[in-house]
């Protein structure tokens, strides 16, 4: 049996951030599921103070140079917000979830 377009999608996007200009800012992992099976392949884009935005019906083998430009955009949001408008095309469209961030109950 062969592999799943998500193990595909992976490797493209840990070869790629080898020389990505932001390989030491981001983790790049596998999940176990995001719950997108009938939106394969699907990434997230999380960080602290930040809205996660999950994207599926990704393309595995095409889609990882999007991917990672999209990532830049991210980081140079201060709330993670990208405008659908600014997106790479890939990535247009496909979002699964736009999840806002946690309350910092550390000041309360």
């Amino acid at each position: 049996m062969g592999q799943r377009g998500g193990y595909h999608l992976l490797q493209s996007l840990l070869r790629l951030q080898q020389q990505w200009t932001l390989q030491t800012e981001y983790k790049i992992q596998a999940v176990d599921c995001l719950s997108g099976c009938n939106r394969a392949c699907a990434i997230a884009l999380a960080a602290p103070q930040k809205t996660t935005l999950m994207f599926g019906d990704l393309p595995p083998v095409q889609s990882a140079s999007a991917i990672l430009q999209l990532a830049e955009q991210y980081h140079a949001s201060p709330d993670g917000m990208v405008p659908r408008q600014e997106r790479p095309d890939a990535l247009k469209q496909g979002i699964l979830a736009r999840i806002p961030p946690l309350p910092d109950f550390s000041n309360s």
